[in-house]
């Protein structure tokens, strides 16, 4: 199934882009993003408890079921005053 990725922030610098079509199997969850995007940078690893994923923009848990066509932001970590 085909998944709009877009991240922001750090993990748009990370990845080393900010939106990408990526393909994803059928019965995977929204984990499974976090799992390609370390693959793609092992450094993905040190956020993963604290980033969030919205799923056709509502936050979701990791384990939320992907359909075809969603679109996936990953938001990390904020800060600011």
């Amino acid at each position: 199934m085909n998944i709009t990725l877009k991240l922001f922030s750090i993990a748009k610098d990370l990845a080393g882009f900010d939106e990408r079509q990526v393909q994803f199997n059928e019965g995977d969850r929204a984990e499974a993003v976090l799992r390609h995007l370390a693959g793609l940078n092992p450094r993905f690893e040190q956020w993963h408890s604290s980033v969030r994923l919205a799923v056709n923009l509502e936050y979701v848990s990791n384990n939320h079921p992907l359909q075809d066509g969603d679109e996936v932001a990953v938001i990390p970590p904020v800060s600011g005053g």
